[in-house]
């Protein structure tokens, strides 16, 4: 039994994903913390991850049910068949989410123009110039590739 993606109207992915566990059907709708800045304060939110769309496991015969929440539009399709997502990928979404905690990171020997070596990720052991330093993303410029890349700050010096 694969797990299948369902479009939402926007912005109704947590409380289409809430009613869908209420009816009994397994769910997942991956979220992140967010700090956002409105003019007079800062508040933490928890947002989809996947804007619109939420993962659901269900039998076959169960796949109209969902359609009786509201804000649910239809499912994914893929070749003209609802789009199926693996479990793996299911899972590797799950410990990416969980283990990315948010990192409170000060730069302060690093600045631009410096060069330093990834430590982390697809870029692993590559060089790059640092064009400019964020609160936890860097803008890197890998001269090897021809390439300019943004990187979480921990990976590129963790």
């Amino acid at each position: 039994m694969p797990w299948l993606v369902i479009y939402t109207k926007p912005r109704t992915e947590l409380r289409v994903a809430e009613a869908l566990k209420k009816m009994g059907i397994a769910v997942y709708c991956p979220v992140v913390q967010e700090i956002r800045q409105w003019s007079d304060r800062k508040k933490k939110i928890t947002t989809p991850l996947f804007k619109s769309y939420v993962f659901v496991h269900l039998e076959a015969q169960q796949r109209n049910q969902v359609f009786k929440v509201p804000g649910v539009v239809n499912y994914l399709f893929w070749l003209g068949k609802p789009a199926e997502v693996r479990d793996e990928e299911i899972r590797a979404i799950k410990k990416w989410n969980e283990n990315d905690e948010i990192d409170q990171w000060q730069v302060e020997d690093l600045s631009p123009g410096d060069r330093i070596t990834i430590s982390n990720g697809v870029f692993k052991n590559q060089e790059a110039f640092i064009k400019h330093i964020g609160k936890k993303r860097m803008r890197l410029l890998l001269p090897s590739l021809g390439y300019a890349i943004n990187v979480r700050i921990r990976e590129a010096v963790s």
